[in-house]
């Protein structure tokens, strides 16, 4: 004889959440949901005024009169006198400093700089760096200078020669010197070493020199600040020594 069952067991919808507790759930997320959706309209709503607020301001023109001066014009819209007055202001103090930029003459340093500058790219040089050296010495010249130097150097092959025999020029410059006879005339005493190979052996020509510069004035500019140029140059070899590299010599000599 079966016993009645004291306890059923409890059908299988009863083992999930109880009803309040699904309703809890699904409130919260309809507080979320509402809450993103206010917060994404306040953010559309102001975008939207700031580009209609952008769209109704008349546009900016900028006139700019035959002296360089700045004027703000158009669309009928209240003008910042303040900024008006400062962009007027540095506009007329622009044009004033280029145009005293322009007109100032060069100095004498600036044309001892030009001349060292020139000298050190013109004579010093290594295999590698000679035909980048070469043409800054060369944009630094006169177009009558550039001309004939380019073709001398062609002709020459100096580049070449530099590159086989694997030559290294450094000049020490001593002193650079205005000379009297013209404005722009300079004098500099130099000591140039010139390293070359030949015959599996290295050669050292150690030469003091006389360089003969002159310059020319142009207009200042981005690429030629200084506003100057060499118009001639020369040299002149006053003592010169040749070492093999052979001879050591000793410290009890000297």
């Amino acid at each position: 004889m079966k016993k009645p069952q004291s306890r059923r067991e409890a059908p299988e919808i009863a083992r999930f959440t109880r009803y309040y507790e699904h309703d809890g759930m699904l409130r919260a997320y309809a507080n979320r949901a509402m809450f993103l959706a206010i917060l994404f309209a306040v953010i559309a709503l102001s975008s939207l005024g700031f580009a209609i607020y952008v769209r109704i301001q008349p546009p900016t023109v900028i006139r700019v009169d035959k002296d360089g001066n700045a004027m703000v014009v158009g669309g009928g819209a209240k003008q910042d006198r303040t900024s008006q007055m400062a962009m007027v202001l540095s506009a007329q103090a622009a044009g004033s400093d280029a145009t005293a930029s322009e007109g100032v003459a060069p100095t004498d340093l600036e044309g001892k700089a030009v001349v060292r500058r020139f000298l050190e790219h013109y004579l010093s040089y290594t295999p590698d760096s000679a035909p980048r050296n070469l043409a800054e010495s060369l944009n630094m010249m006169t177009n009558n200078l550039r001309t004939f130097t380019l073709n001398k150097l062609r002709d020459d092959d100096t580049v070449g020669k530099i590159q086989e025999d694997h030559i290294i020029s450094d000049l020490r410059i001593r002193s650079i010197e205005r000379s009297k006879n013209a404005p722009w005339d300079y004098v500099v005493f130099g000591v140039k070493e010139v390293h070359k190979v030949k015959s599996g052996a290295e050669v050292t020509d150690r030469i003091v020199g006389q360089y003969n510069i002159r310059l020319v004035e142009e207009r200042r500019s981005e690429f030629n600040p200084s506003g100057l140029l060499v118009a001639e140059y020369s040299e002149q070899q006053m003592v010169g020594e040749r070492n093999n590299g052979l001879e050591q010599k000793s410290d009890l000599d000297k």
